[in-house]
């Protein structure tokens, strides 16, 4: 049964309203009528036994189709031709058809009824798998439910996620655009519009370039004509294999680019020629071939008024010339004799062998390989369902039927090209293998020519692809394939197109400036390359060497009366805590180890209670040098030097003794401080235990306020010199900065902490050095007739 495949119901264009018979129809008629003579001539295939055939046309009507289908079962009278003389006569084994989908679904529930096999060459609906409604149908054409699949993998292989989509309204349509449409949902694409033929104006203000077009041919000649009388924007068409391969539609130059899936290209050896060797008496006994002949050759059979009457109903009578038989087929460029893409056809010529080995198992054995049949067993319809087991090879193609009855998916990619001539011809540019695994399936092996002649892929997309460092917000209202791209948070980044989501960064890490990256934070301490370390490294050295040299020069002036005149044991070693000071500083500067961390601020805490004694003793000197001077005094023997020793002694001993049980404790170690700033990390010694550090900072504070009162009770005596008013002075200077310093360190981020601390440390001493000391060397070096004892003794000085 073989219907003209380029008309469709929802148009209601029926055979009657056609001026042209379809030739391409008519060749696959033509191809099992050449299957079953290869058969009948076979001693191979049906040894001793003939086919025969009836050949209906349903004329694109599901009522004609299943009127056909009573005609079988009743064994009515042929309609147009009966093949070979059939000793069960009447008697149907099998259908071979019909070509569309919704004719073959009614046939089939009608034929399922009575066990007869139906076999169809181009019905690719998916809904004829369900065994548990079409029990006995079998196709040598894939299920539209791997082409739809294959069409999903085509669309998503080119980066096409927003499309518009096109369909029959019939079951080849509808159900292939429903499989399509899983299958794209599942792919991540979206799908603008997905319409009926008779609403597609919609689609010329979509903004979807491609067009997946799951359309029969009858359809799709009705658009594409609709199309070419209103122009409208480019579109890449993909095609299913109904239409893409049928060669009528490569006149539409609009779409010259198109690609789709048809079937496997073939080769059946002698049909050329049978299709051309068409005499006039095999011509005038078929109506068909007749209607055939006489509109390619706009000619009149003779005696064709009474063939022309049995068929009146489907075509207008029209006066024609008398064919003469000078008629040359061969000259004819149509459809009928284009055998370059033998497509569907092959599928009709696979599905009357498949049906002939069926009943060839059934009702032959092999005995050493040769064959013979027995005539005489009376074959019954049911026993043919067996095609389900027939699996053989033919011409180079296999055949074979799974549990649903569909075969091995396998098409070619095909791509309408234009030549060098201008005309557009299709090429086979890939191939789609179901039966591979899975992500194998897909092949492409030469290049694609695209709409407009492009060579590149077009772009097909509801919005552009987000790039990394960035996410997708989906746009409200619209399918997942429209978005906005955001840039990530702070923190996070996103190292892929298209990201859904921002992931945050390691905490030792850090976005780059695009944001598409994680790299590792800079690390911050106070070192030794920077300027603000630099600046306070000099500082220290030099605060060291003015140390120094103020103990070489008052090593050299020893014995004068200046130096003496305060203990001179106590200036020394004031001088050398004072050069411990200015050193320990350079302990905070560099990286932070474990040892460094304990050392800086224990080394800190006891150089300056060093310090601080020292000052102090030399404070309670000038006061018990003071009293001596009183009648009857005899202080001094109290505090002489021993015991000034022992008193810078017992207060260093006290710090030492808090900095042990710090250490023991709870002792500094080195940190990452990832929480003061985000973006970088901050290499820093942290206290470990805090009351250890601010007993440190409050037992000096403490000797120093101490100093301080002293040095202020004794600031007025009576002296050409005396020492109480620069001490005044220096511990002045040593409160103030130490007290700006807390709010200062509890304040500073990062490495301005470290620095804050060095600064303390440097201006105290500093203060004590330029305080204490300064005045006496500038009497030894540039004042040295006051550098005596009678004038230190002075105490009314002019």
């Amino acid at each position: 049964v073989f219907k003209d495949h380029s008309s469709n119901h929802h148009y209601e264009i029926n055979h009657a309203e056609q001026q042209n018979i379809n030739t391409r129809e008519l060749r696959f008629s033509r191809a099992m009528v050449f299957a079953i003579e290869e058969i009948n001539n076979s001693t191979e295939l049906l040894p001793g036994i003939r086919l025969g055939y009836q050949i209906y046309d349903s004329c694109s009507s599901v009522p004609v189709a299943v009127h056909v289908a009573f005609q079988l079962l009743n064994s009515l009278n042929p309609v147009f031709y009966k093949g070979g003389n059939c000793s069960l006569s009447g008697m149907v084994m099998t259908i071979v058809g019909e070509s569309g989908s919704t004719p073959s679904i009614s046939m089939s529930r009608i034929l399922g009824s009575f066990n007869i096999p139906q076999v169809s060459h181009y019905a690719t609906c998916a809904c004829l798998s369900d065994k548990q409604q079409y029990p006995n149908f079998f196709r040598t054409i894939p299920s539209d439910r791997f082409q739809a699949e294959a069409l999903a993998k085509l669309v998503k292989h080119f980066g096409w996620t927003w499309i518009g989509a096109v369909r029959s309204d019939s079951d080849y349509g509808n159900s292939g655009m429903a499989s399509f449409l899983e299958a794209a949902q599942k792919e991540g694409i979206c799908v603008e519009y997905s319409k009926f033929l008779n609403v597609l104006h919609s689609f010329l203000r979509s903004t979807a370039v491609v067009i997946v077009a799951f359309v029969a041919s009858g359809d799709m000649k009705i658009l594409l004509e609709e199309l070419s009388r209103e122009p409208s924007p480019p579109r890449q068409w993909i095609g299913s294999e109904s239409w893409i391969t049928d060669s009528e539609f490569r006149r539409f130059n609009f779409c010259a680019g198109a690609i789709g899936f048809g079937i496997q290209k073939s080769v059946i050896p002698g049909f050329r020629d049978f299709l051309l060797n068409l005499s006039s008496s095999q011509v005038a006994t078929s109506p068909m071939l007749t209607e055939f002949w006489e509109e390619s050759f706009n000619c009149k059979m003779k005696k064709s008024e009474k063939i022309f009457l049995i068929f009146s109903n489907c075509c207008p009578v029209v006066d024609k010339k008398i064919c003469d038989g000078t008629e040359d087929i061969q000259n004819l460029q149509i459809p009928y004799t284009d055998t370059s893409q033998l497509r569907i056809t092959n599928m009709v010529y696979k599905a009357v062998y498949a049906i002939a080995h069926a009943i060839h198992n059934t009702v032959c054995q092999s005995t050493n390989g040769i064959a013979k049949c027995d005539k005489l067993t009376k074959l019954e319809s049911k026993q043919v369902t067996e095609l389900k087991k027939v699996n053989f090879s033919r011409n180079g193609y296999d055949v074979s039927f799974n549990a649903n009855g569909d075969p091995v998916a396998i098409y070619e990619l095909v791509n309408w090209q234009k030549s060098e001539i201008g005309k557009t011809e299709l090429v086979t540019v890939g191939l789609y293998d179901a039966s591979l695994p899975m992500g194998q399936e897909f092949q492409i092996n030469r290049s694609i020519t695209w709409m407009e002649d492009g060579t590149q892929v077009p772009v097909s997309v509801c919005s552009a692809s987000c790039p990394p460092g960035t996410r997708k917000v989906l746009q409200k209202g619209k399918p997942i394939c429209c978005y906005d791209c955001i840039l990530c948070p702070e923190g996070e980044t996103s190292n892929t197109t298209d990201s859904a989501d921002c992931l945050p960064c390691h905490k030792e890490f850090w976005p780059n400036a695009k944001r598409d990256t994680c790299i590792p934070k800079p690390v911050e301490f106070l070192s030794f390359q920077d300027i603000l370390g630099i600046i306070l490294a000099t500082l220290s050295v030099l605060g060291a060497c003015l140390a120094i040299t103020t103990v070489a020069i008052f090593f050299h002036h020893r014995t004068s009366p200046i130096v003496r005149a305060n203990n001179s044991e106590l200036s020394f070693l004031l001088l050398i805590s004072l050069t411990l000071c200015f050193l320990c500083s350079l302990t905070f500067i560099g990286a932070p180890s474990e040892w460094s961390c304990m050392l800086r601020h224990t080394a800190f805490g006891i150089t300056f209670v060093l310090c601080i004694s020292c000052v102090l003793g030399k404070t309670i000197v000038v006061l018990m040098a003071f009293k001596a001077t009183l009648p009857g005094s005899n202080v001094m023997k109290w505090f002489g030097p021993p015991q000034q020793r022992m008193t810078v002694v017992s207060f260093t001993f006290i710090q030492v003794l808090i900095c042990t049980i710090w250490l023991v404790l709870n002792p500094p170690f080195p940190i990452k401080n990832l929480t003061t700033y985000k973006e970088k990390i901050i290499l820093e010694c942290d206290l470990g235990s805090a009351v250890g550090f601010w007993a440190v900072l409050g037992y000096i504070g403490l000797l120093a306020a101490f100093c301080f009162v002293l040095a202020v009770l004794a600031r007025k005596l009576p002296d050409n010199f005396n020492e109480a008013k620069f001490i005044t002075v220096s511990m002045l200077i040593f409160c103030t900065v130490w007290i700006t310093f807390i709010p200062a360190y509890v304040s500073s981020p990062g490495k301005f902490t470290v620095a804050v601390e060095i600064f303390a440390i440097l201006a105290s001493s500093f203060g004590l050095i330029m305080c204490i000391f300064a005045p006496k060397c500038f009497i030894i070096l540039f004042n040295p007739e006051k550098n005596t004892k009678k004038y230190l003794m002075n105490k009314n000085p002019t």
